[in-house]
């Protein structure tokens, strides 16, 4: 009985994370030159909107994605399918800069914000002694899109027009989510939680601390910084990879057959990274988190060979799917699970922000004619910076025990 429920918790996490991908920024990428001809704008200004409309939903989202902790993840999550549902029909009646602010802001926050934020924050608090495998499996969803949806876009964009690709997608949402749902965590509850099989193993408490704690936690904004480094850097490489294209003079599915690879290294790092999780610890693996992200601006700086794209996102895939699951189980591991809704309300606005910064600061750098290797070497620095104040203090990144 146990069992089925966390196999229908991880589907569960699987789902919700695959069809976040509507809100992501590689997914929204590749309408990038459809809706900058369709409204006769720049890439800094596609980047402007794209990145205030973010910031809004980041702060948004700090509000209702507390929530979460308050309310049945059924009736949360059917909250979120109607809205996401309806965002991606909204994105197909884009007409003016306006119209793409609004659609932008709810695609951001419904589709990446509360669709990952859900998946997540519900397998942190279900699963215990197998949270980073269970982590793993479920952002193996947001992987298997990233491999399918690219590819399949693009074909798509050559056969349909682009709008009418955002009402199909808004019907299989709502069509499809809420039976899942149903199906899977209606019986779902907080009482219902993994726990450890030894019963004679002392059980290690520690302290749950509260949002308020957390800000005053040092150690919090250290690692933030290195958790921000995927999602910023990410985003401008998806959002601006026509950009990278012209600039490196690459074929025009060179990216796209990237995401591929992208895809596969996301995918077994995931499954490695949960398990070594569980055996290690999120907080002795974090430190190792942006070492392909580092090397991936190395290789965009010097190399322009068209295989090199297939390294570049390889890497990057690497990063993201250890990020994935040490998004979420560093901060269960450190800080508990009680009010873990809350504090990942917090981390995810902090990554959606990002994710605007990355998209505004790309942009602008690239109206003002900085190359792509200029923008890589900022980026690398960051980097660097980051991992040597991690490195530091890894040694304090033990829970406090009570």
């Amino acid at each position: 009985m146990f069992k089925s429920l966390s196999i229908k918790v991880i589907i569960f996490g699987f789902i919700f994370t695959f069809f976040s991908s509507f809100g992501q920024s590689f997914f929204l990428g590749l309408f990038n030159s459809s809706i900058r001809d369709t409204l006769s704008i720049t890439h800094g200004q596609f980047g402007s909107i794209y990145a205030s409309a973010t910031l809004i939903s980041s702060l948004i989202f700090v509000w209702f994605g507390k929530k979460i902790d308050d309310i049945n993840i059924l009736k949360f999550s059917y909250i979120i399918i109607i809205l996401l549902a309806f965002s991606c029909f909204f994105f197909s009646k884009i007409s003016s800069i306006y119209y793409l602010f609004i659609a932008i802001l709810l695609m951001r926050f419904s589709g990446q914000g509360m669709m990952s934020h859900i998946s997540s924050t519900t397998i942190s608090r279900f699963f215990t002694k197998s949270r980073g495998k269970a982590l793993s499996t479920s952002w193996f969803g947001l992987s298997t899109s990233e491999f399918i949806l690219p590819l399949l876009i693009i074909y798509l964009l050559t056969i349909y027009e682009w709008r009418d690709i955002w009402v199909v997608i808004s019907i299989i949402v709502i069509i499809f989510l809420p039976i899942a749902s149903f199906l899977l965590v209606q019986n779902l509850n907080l009482d219902s939680r993994e726990t450890d099989s030894d019963s004679n193993k002392p059980k290690k408490k520690i302290k749950e601390w509260k949002r308020i704690e957390v800000l005053k936690d040092y150690r919090f904004y250290i690692i933030s910084a290195n958790m921000l480094a995927m999602p910023w850097i990410a985003t401008g490489t998806f959002v601006y990879q026509s950009f990278i294209l012209e600039s490196k003079n690459w074929g025009p599915y060179i990216i796209a057959q990237s995401f591929m690879v992208y895809s596969i290294m996301s995918v077994i790092t995931l499954f490695i990274s949960g398990l070594l999780i569980d055996k290690f610890t999120s907080r002795k693996i974090l430190v190792y988190m942006n070492i392909p992200l580092f090397l991936a601006t190395i290789v965009i700086i010097y190399f322009d060979n068209p295989f090199t794209a297939f390294i570049f996102l390889g890497l990057i895939g690497i990063s993201n799917g250890l990020a994935n699951v040490l998004g979420s189980s560093t901060w269960a591991e450190m800080y508990g699970v009680k009010h873990i809704g809350s504090i990942k309300a917090l981390t995810t606005a902090l990554m959606v922000f990002s994710t605007a910064f990355g998209t505004a600061f790309f942009g602008v750098l690239i109206d003002r004619g900085y190359t792509i290797e200029e923008i890589a070497a900022i980026s690398g620095i960051y980097i660097f910076i980051s991992l040597i104040l991690l490195f530091i203090i890894r040694t304090k990144l033990n829970p406090v025990k009570v």
